[in-house]
């Protein structure tokens, strides 16, 4: 009987940083231009799903041609590129949902 090998650390999507207020920013005495711009964050973001994506994609086509010696291995990148594209959607629906509301208050 062989040894199951242990399952490599899922990293966790960075906190946001706190600072990138302008008021939090001021008060701490801390340039707020100097942390990551939100876009920039959220750019990031969207090219780490794409790349979980893209290993997911890329193990699967090993595993699909025998190539991938273990299967695990394309399990794990594919149900973290799921989860990855469902946080993903759930934020963007929140983001849409914030949008809606500040129209509702405008009008």
């Amino acid at each position: 009987m062989t040894a199951i090998p242990a399952i490599s650390a899922i990293s966790l999507p960075t906190p946001i940083d706190t600072s990138l207020s302008t008021t939090a920013g001021a008060a701490a005495g801390t340039d707020p231009a100097a942390g990551a711009s939100f876009s920039s964050m959220l750019a990031g973001g969207l090219d780490k799903l794409q790349q979980t994506q893209a290993t997911a994609d890329e193990l699967g086509t090993q595993a699909a041609t025998g190539q991938l010696a273990d299967p695990a291995q394309y399990m794990i990148a594919s149900t973290q590129a799921q989860v990855t594209t469902e946080l993903t959607v759930a934020l963007r629906n929140k983001a849409v949902d914030a949008f809606n509301e500040i129209m509702r208050m405008q009008a």
